[in-house]
């Protein structure tokens, strides 16, 4: 009856035990749970706080919204800490009793079962060894083993035993508390959350989300509206788009204007990959000012295919495609094939390159002007004449300027010029000043206030101060900074003391070479030290121009466009020697112009710390000579004093002496004194030294 009241209890025990840790898994789940809510609610807050700092490309700046999403992040925050104080109560309340009865009272339900299955091993080993003795030959030793043997094993399984059963008998009131003691520390974790919950929702907070509804509302209103519009929008321009999805739509209802100065849309451009083989590419072209650009899928910018002003375009039939034209540039130097998608593109790109070339888009009125010089056919065919021929006509155009308005023969704009008196010259700037467009060789042509030392021009210059032979005069300067620029032009200007002249220059300069298609621009190393600006030839090494940084007395950058920069050259002499004149100088760099303009004041900075120091050096310098000539005049006042004394002495001396001498002595005395007047001033002299 015992051992089979036993094995119902066990039965009973592994049932609690297997239903214990069902109810344990699902309890950690809760935990956790718990613990991942919190923690994604703290998330939810940072990254709501966070939405101030982020700078969306389609979003401005909402006040509203970023101080509504700072309200909601302070709310949640608020849940995240009550929900991280419930995640601590249930590992308490919850977690900790159901824990301590799975790991401490079922384990020691198990270790007691094995003990007592132990235990009763033994015993009925030692009975079984007690039943064997022989009655025949006793022998009393062993007899009295087994016997203890049987005692003891009996004891030990008769304890083991009561301490099972007792824990068995107890383990049926440990199981009603372990399952109520977790149930009874999750509500009230429960019942705490839900009372702070209702303590941080305040009816202020309530009226806060009752306005953020009706906010929603409006929006998704709104939203709704705006659907409606685009829809009704989309049908309109599918309607009216219709004649355009064909490729090559009607010319007599859709005819080509010709009066265009700006185009652009899709070409297919030819290019060769072999002596007789060639593969078209489709890109997206565009005019931008005298320039044809081109720009492939994916690109940021575009890029430019060929300089279109006094170029030449003609139709040409090409591998027996449809639409091709060709542009060959003002040299004959380059040139293209392009196929345009319809003849009505085929036409305008015609038009509109041909208007380009003779510069129509530079007039005020350009449509206009484009309307009476294009009065031709559908086929828009220009020829293309050869370089020579083009350079003959425009002889003597060149040749009818005067000598006086050219600096350079790279090119210049004098004050009779026709295009220039179009261009209002500032007050800023001197008026009859000329323009030069590119840098004038020092070996060639001395430049007005350029004053160059013996051997300096034609000397190649290292930027970095590594050289052979002789050293550079800024190789002891501190700072070096080599910049890659390109000259766009220099003139002449009135005043030295704002930016509005830099920016004044950079606008004549810009619009002359316009106006007289002067594109090509000098690229140099512009070399900035605490001593001056030198512009270096990247090939050759050789100084180009220099600068003196006591004269740069005022540089700016474009406010636009970053990458044009000027400085104001402060120089003695020019047109008119007898009073200082001030050149300015505007360069075009690499996304660069602030950084050199930087360098330039950071040079200046240096060097004028620096003579700060040099005058301080001098003037310590000149204290010290000061100080040393006192000290020379001293001394020679203390040896004149010395001198006076050891005099005085010597005469006291022979004073006493004398009054101790004879009357011969004096008669000998008297003589040399008679001597004395024969032989004359000179004699006296010379007596007296000696």
């Amino acid at each position: 009856q015992t051992r089979s009241l036993l094995g119902v209890f066990e039965e009973d025990a592994a049932a609690i035990s297997s239903y214990i840790n069902q109810l344990f898994q699902a309890m950690h789940r809760i935990y956790d749970a718990q613990n991942e809510l919190s923690a994604a609610t703290h998330l939810t807050s940072k990254l709501l706080k966070e939405y101030e700092k982020q700078r969306f490309p389609l979003g401005g700046d909402d006040e509203v919204m970023t101080s509504t999403l700072q309200q909601f992040a302070k709310v949640i925050d608020e849940l995240s800490s009550c929900h991280a104080v419930l995640s601590t109560q249930l590992a308490d309340a919850m977690m900790f009793p159901i824990t301590q009865f799975k790991e401490r009272d079922l384990k020691e339900i198990l270790t007691l079962k094995e003990v007592f299955q132990i235990a009763s091993n033994d015993h009925d080993a030692a009975t079984t060894r007690y039943s064997r003795l022989s009655k025949r030959k006793e022998n009393e030793k062993i007899k009295a083993e087994v016997t203890e043997d049987v005692y003891t094993s009996r004891k030990k399984q008769h304890q083991t035993m009561m301490h099972y059963f007792c824990a068995l008998n107890t383990l049926q009131y440990k199981k009603k508390i372990s399952l109520l003691e977790p149930l009874l520390g999750y509500m009230q974790a429960q019942i705490s959350f839900f009372k702070m919950g209702s303590e941080n929702l305040t009816e202020q907070l309530e009226e806060f989300l009752t306005n953020i509804g009706t906010s929603v509302q409006n929006v998704r209103r709104e939203m709704d509206c705006e659907v409606e519009n685009m829809q009704q929008t989309i049908e309109d321009l599918e309607v009216a788009s219709d004649p355009l999805y064909l490729p090559d739509p009607d010319p007599l209802k859709f005819p080509a204007h010709r009066n265009l100065t700006r185009k652009a849309g899709y070409l297919n451009t030819r290019n060769k990959t072999g002596l007789v083989s060639s593969s078209w590419e489709r890109q997206f072209y565009f005019t931008q000012g005298g320039n044809l650009m081109s720009q492939a899928r994916g690109d940021v910018a575009g890029g430019l295919v060929m300089d279109i002003d006094n170029c030449s375009v003609m139709a040409v039939d090409c591998e027996d495609r449809r639409y091709c034209f060709q542009i060959t540039s003002f040299d004959g130097k380059k040139s293209s094939i392009l196929q345009a998608e319809s003849k009505k593109d085929y036409e305008e790109w015609i038009c509109t390159i041909n208007n380009i070339s003779k510069q129509i888009y530079l007039s005020e009125n350009p449509e206009e002007i484009a309307a009476r010089v294009n009065q031709s056919a559908l086929e828009a065919v220009t020829p293309s004449p050869s370089f020579q021929q083009r350079h003959e006509s425009m002889r003597p155009a060149v040749q009818s300027r005067p000598p006086a308005a050219r600096t350079s023969s790279t090119g210049s704009l004098g004050s009779d010029s026709a295009a220039l008196s179009a261009l209002s010259l500032d007050s800023l700037v001197a008026p009859d000043t000329p323009i030069q467009f590119d840098i004038i060789s020092p070996v060639s042509e001395d430049v007005p206030g350029q004053a160059k030392s013996s051997g300096q021009s034609g000397r190649r210059t290292n930027p970095f101060g590594e050289s052979g032979g002789s050293k550079p005069d800024t190789e002891d300067s501190i700072l070096h900074q080599l910049f890659i620029v390109r000259f766009l032009g220099s003139m002449e200007v009135k005043s030295d003391e704002s930016p509005d002249v830099v920016y004044e220059t950079m606008r004549q300069i810009l619009a002359a070479r316009a106006i007289h298609n002067v594109f090509r621009m000098t690229e140099s190393h512009l070399l900035v030290t605490c001593d001056c600006l030198r512009l270096i030839d990247p090939q050759t090494q050789v100084t180009r121009l220099q600068f003196p940084l006591p004269n740069v007395v005022l540089y700016a950058t474009h406010q636009e466009n970053k990458r044009l920069f000027g400085f104001v050259l402060r120089t003695s002499g020019g047109r008119v020697e007898s009073r200082q004149t001030s050149i300015c100088y505007i360069f075009e760099s690499n996304n660069e112009g602030e950084k050199i303009c930087d360098s330039v004041g950071l040079a200046k900075q240096i060097a004028f710390h620096a003579e700060l120091d040099r005058k301080a050096s001098e003037k310590q310098k000149e204290i010290d000579r000061v100080k040393e000539k006192q000290q020379k005049e001293l001394n020679k006042q203390k040896q004149i004093e010395k001198d006076l004394e050891e005099q005085s002495r010597l005469i006291a001396a022979s004073s006493r002496s004398n009054q101790s001498s004879t009357d011969g002595q004096f008669v000998v005395v008297s003589s040399s004194q008679s001597e004395d007047s024969d032989l004359g001033e000179d004699g006296k002299k010379k007596r007296e030294s000696e």
